[in-house]
């Protein structure tokens, strides 16, 4: 008599266990942070575009815009004080275009080719790699402050930390911005022209450099657009946290443009019903 045996089937795999999430998490980040190691002209080139306005333009608006008490200021203040949180922003506005363009290239035949068709939710790779570029941009911002700093841009002491969250928060919400413009980018020849058309419109058309009011009395419709300008909150955000305090529709308005910009992101990485269709081989 034959005993047949039967093997019952091994179990599947039902997901990734926290310290798989977390070893993803850090090889994105550790691989965005050795790149930004290695392009040593990049760290240069985020530096030089706010302070030649901190050195050059601040210094000739100075006697032209005087700033009147204004929140979150308690006194008058110099041109060149009140335009630092809207360099710092810019730092970042530029770092998240920055961190798009390559995505463009690494979704082609970089390591995001590989990671984007991996079992891993491409949402969280995505959320990775904004997070990766994200502590890039803060970096950068924290070396402006210590270059700022021998310019007279003083905080209070505590500034510098309370204004982490903000710096964390404002980069998460630019970066995802540029992760959604970046998926219906199909060339890297492109995406110069379209970041000429985000960048400056939502840099100058801002409370960066100049306050709100001012704009008003020139043009109410321009400062209305102004307040609509998720850039303008982010550098609110900065502005008010960089003393100490908080501006509330700020936070509302940079925590919800970050969600739908995240949420746009990944639905338009989603090669099944976004922007990025999948190819002939069944590759995103």
């Amino acid at each position: 008599m034959t005993v047949t045996t039967v093997h019952a089937p091994a179990p599947t795999r039902s997901g990734f266990s926290a310290g798989e999430y977390v070893t993803c998490l850090t090889g994105i980040v550790w691989r965005e942070g050795l790149r930004f190691l290695h392009q040593r002209e990049r760290f240069v080139s985020a530096l030089v575009r706010p302070l030649v306005w901190l050195f050059i333009f601040a210094a000739g608006f100075r006697q032209v815009l005087g700033i009147s008490i204004i929140p979150p200021y308690e006194t008058y203040i110099l041109y060149e004080v009140y335009i630092a949180p809207g360099l710092m922003a810019m730092i970042q506005l530029f770092n998240g275009m920055q961190s798009s363009l390559s995505m463009v290239y690494d979704r082609e035949m970089g390591n995001m080719r590989t990671l984007l068709v991996s079992p891993l939710p491409r949402g969280y790779l995505l959320f990775c790699k904004l997070l990766a570029g994200t502590a890039v941009s803060v970096l950068q911002v924290y070396a402006f402050l210590a270059i700022a700093w021998f310019w007279d841009i003083t905080p209070p002491p505590m500034g510098y930390l309370t204004v982490l969250p903000a710096l964390i928060l404002s980069g998460l919400m630019l970066g995802a911005l540029g992760m959604l413009i970046s998926s219906g980018i199909k060339q890297l020849e492109n995406f110069a022209g379209v970041m000429n058309f985000v960048i400056f419109p939502m840099f100058f058309a801002s409370s960066a450099l100049y306050p709100l009011w001012r704009v008003e009395e020139g043009s109410p419709w321009l400062a209305y657009l102004c307040e609509a300008n998720p850039f303008t909150h982010a550098v609110e955000l900065i502005r008010f946290a960089l003393y100490g305090k908080m501006n509330w529709v700020s936070l509302a308005v940079v925590a919800g443009c970050t969600t739908v910009f995240m949420i746009g992101a990944i639905i338009a990485y989603d090669p099944s019903r976004g922007l990025v269709r999948r190819g002939p081989g069944g590759e995103a």
